[in-house]
């Protein structure tokens, strides 16, 4: 929120901090030349803000995204690379392929990108993001295998809502008209977040009931199905509409591919601690 008001963007907070406010700027971000913003080491606003600030602004100007040591060695190379195929000006300041780096708003051309997928889907996301905002219609190739889909699926929901369509052809390419203006749904719901919550369905399942509100069946976050995992393991699950139940069982070890919610993977590592037997985790990378 703090690069946000920094880039020209209002918002504002109630006083339980339940509901944001937030003016819309339709993507023409608008920021003193040189601006420099340090974003901690949130990877969640790197990504999508590296990709973001590469649209077209009223005027011309350059923008510096930086964090902590740690942020400096996880890896941007597969989103700039893509960026810069759809025609971004985004250079490296110091080691290649990780922040900081330097962005002018000269725009998103568009056309036919590729993009490696099988390292974060954070990287698809924020493309799919800046993609409706481009002069012209993107065509987004993956190379690779795409890892949590899921992840993506919640992307293409919220732009729907928003009012954008992505034609998505087997998570294999995603075809974006450019040119394109998002429409503000007035009021969205954030959901409960399904990572999180995984860890108290984790302590339900190892011993006695916990009950978790803001998500249920109807979620489209791909970690509810943490909860799937855990029943699996032998805990009790009710689903609700807006909650997931978990409660204790007798748990038992399972062999689980966990590529589709990598996320919720050290939460079942720490459960499998109190399973029978072994517990074996697959395709997380």
């Amino acid at each position: 929120l703090n690069a946000l008001k920094a880039l020209g963007v209002n918002y504002s907070l109630s006083e339980d901090k339940t509901v944001c406010t937030v003016e819309g700027i339709g993507g023409a971000f608008n920021w003193q030349n040189g601006l420099s913003l340090f974003l901690g080491n949130a990877g969640t606003a790197m990504r999508p803000l590296t990709a973001a600030l590469c649209l077209k602004g009223a005027t011309e100007a350059e923008v510096i995204l930086t964090g902590e040591p740690r942020m400096k060695e996880r890896p941007i190379k597969h989103l700039v690379d893509a960026l810069r195929q759809a025609g971004a000006s985004v250079q490296y300041l110091e080691n290649e392929g990780y922040p900081p780096v330097a962005i002018r708003n000269s725009g998103l051309k568009g056309g036919k990108v590729q993009i490696d997928g099988s390292i974060s889907s954070q990287f698809l996301t924020a493309l799919l993001m800046a993609a409706p905002l481009a002069e012209g219609d993107m065509e987004i190739e993956i190379i690779g295998e795409l890892v949590s889909k899921p992840y993506i699926d919640i992307t293409l929901a919220m732009m729907k809502d928003f009012g954008v369509n992505v034609e998505n052809q087997n998570y294999q390419t995603f075809v974006v008209k450019g040119n394109q203006s998002y429409i503000s749904p007035e009021k969205y719901l954030v959901e409960g977040d399904a990572s999180s919550a995984s860890y108290f369905l984790a302590a339900g399942a190892i011993k006695g009931k916990v009950k978790v509100p803001g998500i249920g069946k109807n979620s489209i976050q791909g970690d509810r199905l943490f909860a799937n995992v855990l029943e699996a393991m032998g805990a009790k699950i009710t689903w609700g509409d807006d909650f997931i139940q978990a409660e204790q069982g007798e748990l038992k070890g399972v062999d689980m591919d966990m590529n589709h919610i990598p996320d919720a993977a050290m939460t079942i590592a720490t459960t499998a601690l109190f399973a029978e037997g072994e517990t074996v985790i697959r395709n997380i990378y």
